[in-house]
């Protein structure tokens, strides 16, 4: 079976993609845990962060970094949740960190996680918008 990951880079798969660069692809999740919810993936297939290899690990997470900050700022988050899986509940088998805007009493506790769907298309593109902005702010102050 192909990977859905594989197919959003290759532009087989369609995808809300808020980021990319030489390395890596950031799109938004479409069962977000709220919006602004995206997932960064390596343009390269690699199935667990221990297959990522190691010339990779810095620049990757570089962009898990902006990422975050992004997402944060741009949804006026008061702080965000950063986090992977290898193997078991890893939905598609290609490395990936979510990144997860939050906020206080947010109703997020433990590992219970309700999905939620974006109200309409026109929430997508604004949440787009906003994360592609806001990067472009920030890697502006670098």
């Amino acid at each position: 079976m192909p990977c859905l990951f594989c197919g959003i880079v290759n532009g087989e798969v369609s995808a809300t993609v808020v980021f990319e660069d030489d390395i890596s692809i950031a799109f938004l999740d479409h069962r977000p845990l709220f919006p602004g919810h995206c997932l960064l993936i390596p343009k390269n297939h690699f199935e667990t962060l221990s297959d990522l290899p190691a010339e990779l690990v810095g620049p990757f997470f570089k962009n898990v970094q902006l990422l975050g900050r992004a997402v944060e700022l741009a949804l006026e988050a008061e702080g965000s949740f950063v986090a992977m899986n290898n193997r078991i509940s890893q939905s598609v088998p290609h490395f990936h960190v979510h990144i997860v805007p939050r906020r206080k009493k947010d109703g997020l506790k433990g590992f219970f996680w309700p999905r939620n769907k974006y109200e309409n298309e026109n929430e997508i593109l604004k949440t787009q918008t906003a994360i592609q902005q806001t990067i472009a702010a920030i890697q502006k102050r670098q």
